[in-house]
This record gives C-alpha cells, sequence and structure tokens, in this order.
C-alpha cells in the first residue's frame, strides 16, 4: 500500500511539473516596449519610453516630432501586441478576435499579432471568420513573425496575406502553407503572386523582403517605430542620432487559465496527458491504492480528451490505443506477458506515431509514451499487483483450500477458476491436470497459485501442505 502510495504521488507531482513549465511568466503583462514588464489587467498602459535604444534615426512612416508634440496626443496614442504562440487552435483564435475589438473600442493606432505558429487546429470556416474579422478591422492588424527562429507556417501562415503591415525577424520564415483556405480576395496581392512559391517551402525573411511580402524590422521595436501614426522623436544629444517613441505600446499575452488550456491542447502534452491519465487509471484499478493515482489520472486522462477535441484525430489510431488499454490489462490480469502484450505494444506504436493528421510527434515525446507504457504494463504493474497480494491485510489466506476448475491443460502452468475468476496456476508437485478437472489450492506464490487435483474418492488432495510465498 505504501509502494502504490508513493508512487501516485510522484505520478501526481511530475504530473503537475510537466504542466506548469510550460506556463512559467505566461499570465497577460503590459510593458513598453523595450521596457519593463508592469501589473495591469487585459491591456493596461505604460510609457514605452525605452523602445528608442536600440532603434536608429532611419527614416520611416512614423511621425518624427519634437518633444512639445507630446502634449498634442490624443489619449489613445497606444499600439496594441499581442502574442500569439503555438499551434492556432481555438483558443487562440478567440484571444485575436477580443484583441481586435478592444483594440477597436480604444481607437488603437494598430494591433500587432506577434506571430509564431506553424499550423491551425481550427475549422477552415473558424479560419475565414478570422481572415474576415482582419479585413474588416476598422484598426490597422498588422504582423511580426519573431523573435528568430518563429515561423509562420501552414494555415496559419495564410493570415499573413491578410494583414494591413508585415516584417520577419531574421532567422524566422514564411511558407510551408499547403492548400489555401482563405478566399482570395482576401489576399493582398504580393502575397497572391507568392503563394505558388510558398505552397510547400518556406521562405527566409530576405526572401520575403525581396518579394514585396514584408518590410525589414530585425526587432519588434524596430517594426513598431515604422507603422504609421507612430509618433517619434530624434535625439541627437548622443554620439549618434536615435529615435524615441512618444507613442505607447501596450502588450498582451493569453490568461493563466486559457494558457493552461492551450498548452493542454498542443498535440505533445495531449498525447502524454492521454497516455499518462490512462496508465494511472489501470494502476488504480488493480493495485491497493489511496486514490492520489486515480484522481490524478482521471485529471490528465480528462485534459488530455479535452486536447482530442480541441484538434483533428484520427478516429481509429485512437480506437488503436483503446486496444493497446484493454491488451495490456488482460496480461495483468493472467500474471504474465504473452500474446496480448505483443498486441498491445503493436497497437501502442502505431497508434501514437498516426494519432494527428498531417502531424507527426517528435521523437521526445513518442519515446517517452511508448517506453514509458511499455516498462510500466509489463514491469511495474506487475510489481505494484504483486505487492498487494503479499500485503497481510489483503487477506489472501482465504484462497488455501478452495476448490476451482481448470479452464485449461494444467502442466505445469495454465489458467484456473476460482470464485468465478480466472487465476494462473502451476501444478503442485508437477502433477499434470486436465482441462476441466476440479483442482485445489494448495499454496500462493506472488500472484501464482499452486494448484492440486482433487482426490475424486474422498474429495480431498492428501497431505500436501500449504505454500504461502
Amino acid at each position: 500500500m505504501r509502494v502504490v502510495s508513493r508512487a501516485g504521488c510522484l505520478a501526481a507531482a511530475l504530473l503537475v511539473t510537466s504542466v506548469f513549465m510550460g506556463l512559467g511568466g505566461q499570465a497577460e503583462a503590459t510593458a513598453g516596449v523595450g521596457g519593463s514588464a508592469a501589473s495591469g489587467d487585459d491591456a493596461a498602459e505604460t510609457d514605452s519610453d525605452t523602445v528608442g535604444a536600440g532603434g536608429s534615426a532611419a527614416s520611416g512612416d512614423a511621425g518624427v516630432t519634437d518633444a512639445a508634440g507630446v502634449t498634442d496626443a490624443a489619449s489613445n496614442d497606444v499600439v496594441d501586441v499581442v502574442e500569439i504562440s503555438g499551434d492556432l487552435d481555438g483558443i487562440l483564435v478567440g484571444f485575436i478576435e477580443r484583441s481586435i475589438d478592444n483594440a477597436v473600442a480604444d481607437e488603437s493606432l494598430a494591433l500587432v499579432l506577434q506571430m509564431n505558429s506553424a499550423r491551425a487546429n481550427v475549422s477552415d470556416e473558424r479560419l475565414q471568420a478570422l481572415a474576415r474579422k482582419i479585413v474588416d478591422s476598422e484598426v490597422p492588424v498588422t504582423m511580426w513573425v519573431g523573435p528568430s527562429g518563429a515561423v509562420a507556417k501552414g494555415a496559419a501562415g495564410q493570415l499573413a496575406g491578410v494583414v494591413d503591415d508585415l516584417a520577419l525577424a531574421p532567422g524566422s520564415q514564411l511558407g510551408a502553407l499547403g492548400q489555401l483556405v482563405l478566399p482570395p480576395q482576401y489576399l493582398s496581392d504580393a502575397f497572391g503572386s507568392a503563394y505558388a512559391r510558398m505552397r510547400e517551402q518556406s521562405i527566409s525573411e530576405a526572401e520575403a523582403t525581396a518579394l514585396g511580402l514584408s518590410r525589414q524590422a530585425p526587432t519588434l521595436p524596430f517594426f513598431v517605430l515604422d507603422l504609421p501614426g507612430f509618433r517619434s522623436k530624434v535625439d541627437t544629444t548622443g554620439d549618434e542620432p536615435v529615435r524615441i517613441p512618444l507613442s505607447k505600446v501596450r502588450f498582451s499575452k493569453l490568461p493563466l487559465l486559457h494558457k493552461f488550456m492551450h498548452t493542454a491542447a498542443s498535440p505533445a502534452v495531449t498525447y502524454l496527458l492521454l497516455l499518462t491519465g490512462g496508465a494511472l487509471l489501470v494502476l488504480e484499478f488493480y493495485a491497493a491504492g489511496v486514490g492520489i493515482a486515480g484522481v490524478t489520472g482521471a485529471v490528465a486522462f480528462l485534459l488530455g480528451c479535452y486536447g482530442l477535441v480541441a484538434q483533428p484525430v484520427r478516429g481509429w489510431a485512437l480506437v488503436l490505443l483503446g486496444i493497446a488499454a484493454f491488451g495490456y490489462c488482460v496480461d495483468i490480469q493472467t500474471g504474465v506477458p504473452r500474446v496480448w502484450t505483443g498486441i498491445a505494444t503493436i497497437s501502442l506504436v502505431v497508434g501514437s506515431v498516426m494519432l494527428f493528421p498531417g502531424f507527426l510527434l517528435g521523437w521526445l515525446p513518442l519515446l517517452t509514451g511508448i517506453v514509458g507504457v511499455f516498462i510500466a504494463m509489463t514491469l511495474g504493474m506487475s510489481t505494484l499487483t504483486r505487492s498487494r497480494f503479499s500485503t497481510k491485510t489483503i487477506g489472501r489466506e482465504w484462497m488455501i483450500g478452495t476448490s476451482g476448475i481448470a479452464s485449461e491443460s494444467v502442466n505445469p502452468e495454465g489458467v484456473v477458476i476460482i470464485e468465478d475468476a480466472p487465476w494462473r496456476a502451476r501444478a503442485h508437485r508437477s502433477t499434470p491436470i486436465c482441462s476441466g478437472e476440479q483442482v485445489q489450492v494448495v499454496g500462493i506464490e506472488g500472484l501464482v497459485l499452486q494448484v492440486a487435483p482433487v482426490d475424486s474418492s474422498d474429495g480431498g488432495v492428501g497431505d500436501v501442505g500449504s505454500v504461502v510465498d
């Protein structure tokens, strides 16, 4: 019991740790460009007077004013920046839509989508509705694909064709867009012309600039400084002239709960939550625990199911994972890995690899899920189940002396039926027992019963003693 309780506590700790590792610093925050974060609600404003630290005095669309021009600025002299990271699911789509509504209500100068997304996990209709909202927005909606290493691919990358302004950070990529989902009339002329090239392959920042798709903006401050209507001034007091922002910048991220659910709906996390939850529920079913493993497993399994609903999956691959769970349970019951363990392992591998259409899980989550479940089911579960029957408080002694029927030949091992339940059995003193013959339990070794044939003349088994291990 102590073994199972510790295993359940460890599993709970690992689950909570793995889930919250990706949540650090993900609560909503607002800050000035290049400045420090400040507390606030969805869109609290802060001054952004530190943005010019890395800016040059290059000319652009942004207005260059004197410091005196600050007093003439409107109170809504602000640019909103929202971070879009990870697969574009329903949570992120809703976040973008709300951000557009908030920017329009506040009459912001512009809304910037800081994009890093490799695919969309929403229906084509939902993505088209989002594109329509961007096109019809009264506030310009722009996109900066960054920082370095960020991508805008798949159907999520197609949104780059409907924004009012686009820039890529050096080292970022745009492309591998796949089949066009958005209506062609929503796309910019440059994007429509370059789509054929970007359908199957990605292009770099330099290529996007050469094709006229984007402008140069190595960092987000550079991108914001050159937005139309963004006010700045030139500071010539230093060695080099530097542009100092006068307009404000407001950052927003997903709220913590939404971020949590967004993380749970990512393919790798969904897969691991599903397998972890299923394994812990099997553990709770077979082992005499105190409920920790069961509660943790139920929470993990439900979160995994939410992830399955939030993104496209192959139904037949999900069925294979169910067959894997069933197969492992069969051999856990018999106490010895046999044919069903092989069937379960094959089903687990195929179901894991083919679970998400158009997306292959990385080797790390696949290896963790497949190897972890195999070891847990074939080694861990047998050890924990054996510990259950070796615990005095369970009361296994009652089985010694009970009678049953051999459901198959026991020579020297087989299966017998005791109290309407199948048990793995070994013939006592290697005395062969035929199928259908009456037997009596004379000892227990771990999960295996020692049985002897019942003497039909007196209904007993003779002087064989009892063995308990």
